[in-house]
Order: structure tokens, then sequence, then C-alpha cells
């Protein structure tokens, strides 16, 4: 397939940074490739925990004295100046921490006599077909291993075919705890999963991890099915399967989980099923796959990926090819490659860590080979699952989106019972950390920093990203079935959360700004005291979209009048005297002034209540407070700086930030960096972004950002080419997603729009304001009709009037 877009690295992995990425959702896998033929494996299903910790854990909190007496205290100190008694009394709130995704196994297809090829790359990795290639050297002949990890199947599949005879010995084991089950020709490993685990930092929690005993309630279980279909000879022999005397081997391997299972179906039988059971399920899946003809498996996943990934980049004049990582994109002298790259791999990498049916993609995705992973591979919901997310609707996605959507519905059935325990609230609240068992308690077991640990809009910022889902879509139903529900339980829990002033003005406390401090009167930081920036802005826009739903549905709901008065009496947000978007309610001096974290402006991106056309002075304060914050600090800082600069209108910075993302680190990738951003990320060998250590957020933001470069749709209106660098002469986007449910492909040339056309594939017809440069035009798209854009644009380049601009 030469239409295709193709990275190359020149040998085996040696190092996990190294390895290749493949992945269907459920199933991740590492490729390492060479001789060894290792994959590292994971199951996006198995972490540490049980479905009853989060609810365990709330009644031990509840014990400890949290709840609506202990947060009326609270409040009273902080009105009353005393923020290191508000703190200290705090501490009752927090649970232990969110639990740790894990890895499961480590697969060998180990090949006798095996070198390089040095023809050939050692691996090249087809983003468009999500295959992974090696053409490898034996004694008299060659030998090609293609393996893919396939959602329509749920299997790894290895493909081995060679003109000669070879030997292949296959082998299978776990870091967990597990063992080999006997069968003739196949590999079936148990593996039993930690019920507890503490995260990296907690260095005196011994053991890290515990597992059950076995009369324990929840049985941890999973297993790992690999099946081989070759017309060599198969036996099994000891804790291998040696294959002798093979021209063509197809291997198939496939997961099971009881976690799995309780994901799928929460109130169903999956505390009743048997490990027998759950076994039978990988291997007959594994059995099923190995029977089948290769080229339809690949056909059938082929077709899968392009139904998921049906967006385009291609910045520059090279995109389909074969590149090397290193010397093409990490070294090399194109950056329009580079980012033609950082867009299409971050898309790869969702569509290989995202699927439904599955959990959501955690902080590395769905790849992990450490049993305590960097900040437990958790959900990180004060800015980093949400960035995971924010391309997903723009790429028109669904099918990877809804997996975060599942999770914010497990949030708020756990988060339900937290708001009316801790803080005698309706809705529902989550806080910093979370799960794939729905932990929405804060964390820090007492002695967590209030700054990360004591944060109650993390529900509120997750429900942002479910509204992006409904805009970009059009979807009323999804609305109506699956948004408005958990959408309106925030806004409950936020009309509770607000606490009105002598003169009736509302603002929230306690209030953390995520992870900054300010410097306190007694000269030291604290976090607490004032309310944050970033509180007002997401509850100021949940108010703002529940009333939109509300009039978009069509519905009669008494919350409605709440939320009206509520609005109005919000505190505003505060610009200061130099001019800057305050980051809490009143100028204080700065504890971090070039912190990572760009909480105070999320109004501005992902959010749209700031606008340049809407709120100027607000717009100009965001820049500002940018402005002073500098470059980038780590992967995921980097994504959302860029994407800022996208919606300021800024793209030569914009296309400077993208740059110094796209770096190659050198680094020690397992060596963690100080989190004030002193020893920046950059790339790993093997494109993923790191803190370090390694962060998937940064990869799967890279796509949302550079899309914002070239269309915006908020605001009412389809803004082409906002943020166009200069130095991106040419390029063309297609399968681009814009509000409302229109989809856009757009190519431009010497820095000037060459085409554009907006697609509605809905049932309903459509009208956008369209805005390119200086001129603008109101552009009707029919359901199932397409709009040359470039030919309104032409005939109609009047001004409209502001109050036209909402698009219908």
């Amino acid at each position: 397939m030469t239409d295709t877009l193709r990275l190359t690295w020149d040998a085996p992995a040696t190092l996990w940074e190294e390895a290749t990425p493949l992945g269907n959702g459920r199933i991740g896998a590492m490729a390492f490739g060479g001789p060894g033929g290792r994959y590292q494996l994971n199951d996006s299903t198995v972490w540490s925990g049980s479905p009853d910790g989060p609810a365990r854990a709330l009644q031990n909190v509840r014990a400890r004295g949290a709840g609506p007496e202990r947060l009326a205290e609270v409040r009273a100190a902080l009105a009353s100046g005393d923020v290191r008694l508000a703190e200290d009394l705090l501490m009752a709130f927090e649970g232990p921490y969110s639990q740790e995704f894990l890895p499961l196994a480590d697969l060998h297809v180990r090949i006798d006599g095996i070198e390089a090829d040095p023809e050939t790359p050692a691996r090249i990795l087809d983003l468009d077909t999500a295959t992974l290639s090696e053409t490898l050297r034996i004694p008299g002949g060659g030998l090609t291993r293609r393996s893919w990890v396939s959602a329509p199947a749920q299997a790894l599949i290895i493909e081995l075919t060679s003109d000669v005879e070879f030997d292949t010995v296959v082998e299978l084991s776990t870091p967990l705890r597990g063992r080999l089950v006997d069968s003739p020709d196949a590999l079936l490993l148990d593996v039993q999963a930690p019920v507890d685990g503490a995260p990296l930092h907690e260095e005196s929690v011994d053991p890290p991890l515990r597992y059950a005993q076995d009369d324990a309630d929840f049985d941890a279980y999973a297993a790992v099915a690999v099946a081989l279909n070759s017309d060599g000879e198969v036996r099994r022999s000891d804790d291998r399967v040696v294959v002798r005397k093979a021209r063509r081997l197809l291997i198939a391997l496939s997961t099971s989980s009881r976690a799995g299972s309780w994901w799928a179906d929460a109130d169903g039988d999956w505390r009743t099923a048997s490990r027998e059971a759950i076994r039978d399920s990988a291997r007959e899946r594994a059995d099923a796959v190995a029977q089948r003809d290769v080229q339809d498996l690949l056909a059938e996943h082929v077709a899968d990926r392009r139904h998921v990934t049906r967006a385009r980049f291609a910045i520059g004049s090279r995109r389909e090819g074969t590149w090397s990582v290193d010397r093409d994109v990490l070294r090399g002298s194109d950056p329009l490659l580079r980012a033609t790259v950082a867009a299409e791999y971050g898309m790869y990498l969702l569509a290989s860590s995202s699927r439904a049916g599955s959990p959501a993609a955690n902080l590395q995705g769905i790849w992990n080979d450490q049993l305590q992973p960097a900040w437990s591979s958790n959900y990180t919901i004060n800015i980093n699952t949400e960035m995971n997310y924010w391309s997903a609707p723009v790429l028109l996605s669904p099918d990877a989106f809804e997996p975060l959507l599942a999770l914010v519905e497990h949030l708020a059935g756990t988060g339900t019972d937290v708001a009316h325990e801790l803080y005698g609230a309706r809705g529902w609240v989550a806080h910093h950390n979370s799960d794939v068992w729905g932990w929405s308690l804060p964390v820090g077991d007492g002695h967590g920093a209030a700054s990360w640990a004591i944060w109650m809009m993390g529900g509120v910022w997750l429900t942002h990203n479910l509204w992006d889902a409904y805009e970009f879509s059009g979807d009323r139903d999804l609305l109506r079935e699956r948004i408005w529900p958990v959408m309106r339980g925030a806004v409950e829990f936020c009309l509770d959360w607000l606490v009105a002033d002598a003169d009736g003005v509302l603002h929230t406390s306690p209030s953390t700004a995520p992870e900054n401090s300010y410097v306190a009167a007694d000269g030291l930081p604290t976090a607490l005291g004032l309310t944050a920036t970033s509180d007002l802005a997401l509850i100021g826009a949940l108010f703002e979209r529940a009333l939109v739903a509300i009039d978009d549905l069509e519905i009669d709901d008494a919350l409605e009048a709440e939320v009206r008065e509520a609005l109005a009496a919000l505190t505003p947000l505060q610009v200061g005297s130099d001019g800057r978007l305050l980051e809490w309610s009143a100028e204080v001096e700065e504890h971090e002034p070039l912190h990572r974290h760009l909480s105070p402006v999320v109004g501005l991106y992902p959010l749209d209540t700031v606008t340049p056309e809407g709120t100027p002075e607000l717009f100009d304060a965001s820049v500002r407070l940018i402005d002073a914050r500098g470059p980038g600090a780590m992967g995921w800082s980097w994504a959302w700086k860029i994407a800022l600069r996208a919606r300021a209108r800024q793209g030569d910075v914009a296309a400077s930030l993208l740059e110094e993302a796209l770096t190659p680190f050198d680094g020690d990738a397992t060596r963690h960096g100080p989190v004030d951003g002193s020893e920046w990320g950059g790339l790993l060998p093997n494109l993923f972004s790191t803190h370090p250590p390694f962060q998937i957020d940064g990869n799967l933001g890279f796509p949302a950002a550079i899309a914002e470069m070239l269309v915006q749709s908020h605001g009412g209106r389809v803004h082409l080419l906002p943020a166009l660098p200069r130095s991106w002469r040419l390029g063309d986007v297609h399968g681009i997603a814009v509000r409302p449910g229109l989809v856009l492909d757009l190519s431009w040339s010497d820095g000037q729009m060459a085409s554009a056309a907006l697609h509605n594939h809905g049932s309903e017809d459509r009208t956008v304001l369209v805005t390119l440069a200086d001129s603008e035009s109101i552009v009707d798209v029919a359901a199932g009709s397409t709009a040359d854009i470039g030919l309104a644009l032409a005939s109609d380049a009047t001004p409209v009037a502001q109050d036209d601009r909402r698009a219908r």
C-alpha cells in the first residue's frame, strides 16, 4: 500500500520507550521486534482495586469526621482568614488514593537464527492501517512478521510468513501473580491482580501492592489466551509452545477479566462468573481468530480503523510515504512534516487506546510496564484526562469518545454519594483523581497538599468535554439520553456548592487553582482562601450551557430558574493592575509565576466564554497571563499552550511552541522530572510525549491544538485559518468536525485558502457564519448536502450583524 503514512525505526527496541505501541482500546501491546519478538501487554480493565473500593473509602472518610458539619468549620476558618486551620480541617476529607493501572503479561515470539535485513527498516508502523511490519533474515531466506491489534476480532494478531522453513518458540508470562494452565497446543495464563495499590510516591506503604485472600469478596482475576495456526509442527513443551518447520504461523492473543465484565455491565453476573468461564471467554476468542483467514482479519481491521480515524492532516507537501522516526521526524529539517506526524500519530494513539466498550484512555493510554507507574497511570481529571479527549469530537470519532462518556457516567454514580455525604449537596462531584472503579473522593490519605487533593471541579470540567461531543455532532438524542442527565447533576452540585457573601455575590469555598499556590500572609505558600478563577469559569460556562441544553431539548426544567439566578450573581472574573487575568479573586504574590497549569484561562480554551469579539477585555487579559507564563514545560502543558495561542490567533507563536514540544528528549526517560518544568520533556524514541516520564496527554492534545490553528468553530462562527503560521505555506485537512454537526475539508496554498467545503451528513439543515480573514458570509448547508465555502465567501463578503452570528 503506497498511499499511507508509515513510520520506521532502524533497529529493534531495547527499551520500553523505544517499542512501538499497538492497541484496540482493550488490548495494548508494545512491540519490540527483533529476534526476541517481545510484546509487552496491557488490558485496559486490569487495575488494582475493586468495584466497592470507592464506597468503602467514603465510609471511612465519614467516620474520620468529614461531612457537612466539618465543611461549615472549614468555611468559617477561611472567612476569618485562618488558612492553616482550614487546611488542617480539610485533611479529614481525604480518602486514600485512586488505584493503579497495571501491566498484564509479556508475550515472546522467539525465532532461531534471525537477523535484521540491512536493506529494510527493522520496524515499519503504518499509521493509516495500524499495522506493524518487520522484514527479517533467517538462514536460507527471508521472514516477514506483521502485527496488529484488532477491535473487531478483540485480539492481538501476529502473522509470520517465510519462503523457507523456520522454528519459533512462543512464551507467555506475567509480572503479576499468575500461572500457566495445562493445554496441549496453546498457552493459557491465569492472572491475579492486586486489590489495592499505593502510588509510587507513597513510600511508607508496604507492600505497595496488596493481593486478596482466598475468601475475598472480589476475585480480581484475568486471563490471557494464545492460540496458534501453522503449517508446521506445533506442540506444548513445559511453559512454552514450540513451532518447528513452519513457513506460515498465525498467533492470536486475547484477554478477559472480571473487571472487564463489571465495566461492561455493573448490574450483570460478573460476581458469580467462574474463573473457568472468564478463561474460556479469552480462549474461545483466540481460537476463533486463529482459525480465520488472515487476509480477512486484516481487511476487517483496516476497514474498522478507517471508520474510527476519518480525519486526515497534511501540513506541507509530505504526508504519504515512509519516514524515519529518527532522521525525518525527531531530527529532521522539515517542521511541517513533524506537525503532520504529530497530528496523525495523536489520532493513531487515540484510536488505539480508546474504543467503545472499554475503559477510557488513562494517563498512559493503555500502555504501561510498571507495577507502580508514575501517578498510578490513573485518570488525572484536573487537565490530563480532559486533554486526552479534546480531539475526539474534532476528529469526528464518537467510537473513541464513548469510553469517556462511560467513565463520567460511572463518576456520576459514585460521586452522587460523595456530594451528599461530604458536602450535603445535590448532584454529583469528582475531584483530582479517578480510576476504572469511578473513584470520586479527594485523595491524599490525610496528608495530601490542598493544591492538588482538594479540588471539587473535576466532574464539572469533564462535563464540558461531553458538551463538546454534543456541539460538534449536533446529536440531540445523545444530549437528551446521556449527556444531559450527568450534566444536570453537575449543575445541581455547583448550585449547592456556591456560597453567597454579604452582598449576595456567589463564590466557591474552599477553592483551589489546580496544583498552584500563592504566598499567604504568613509568608508561606497556600492554595486555599480565595475563589479560583477556574472555578468561576467552569461553573459559569456550565450554567450557560445548561440553559442552552434546556432550550435545545425543549424541556420544562425547574432547575432553569435556579441557574439563571445563580448565573446573574456569580462573581465576575477579575483583571489585575498589570492587565493580566487574575488566577484568584484578589491580587496576591505568586508562588510559581511560571506555573505549568493554565487553569485561569480555561475560558479561552477549551471553553469558548472568552473571545476577542464577545469579551475583548478578558481576552486581552488572558493573553497577557499566557505571555507571563512563558513557553512550554512538558508535553501536556505545551499542547495546552499551543491551543491557547491558536485561540489567541497567534499562529507563529503556536508553531514555535509545537516545535519545542516535538524536539527529541535525550535524557533519562524513566526518571521523574521536576513538576516545575525546569527539565523539559519532548518526544521519546517511539514518539511518546514525556514529562518525563511518559504521559500520553501531550500526544493526544497535539491533534486538537493543530486543528485549532486551522479551523475554529466556537462563538457561533466557523473561522477558517484563524492561526495559520507563516511557515505553513500549504497543506490540507479533511474530515474535521465543526460546530454544529458539520464536517470540513480545507486546503490552502501560499498562505491563502485554496478550497473549502462543509458537509452536512445529518438530518437537520444547518446555517453557520463562516469567517476568513476580513471576509465573512452566512452559509446554509442543507441536510445531506455540501456547501462550497469558497464560492460563498466570494459572493457575500458583507459584514454580518452580530445578532445573526449564532450558528443554527
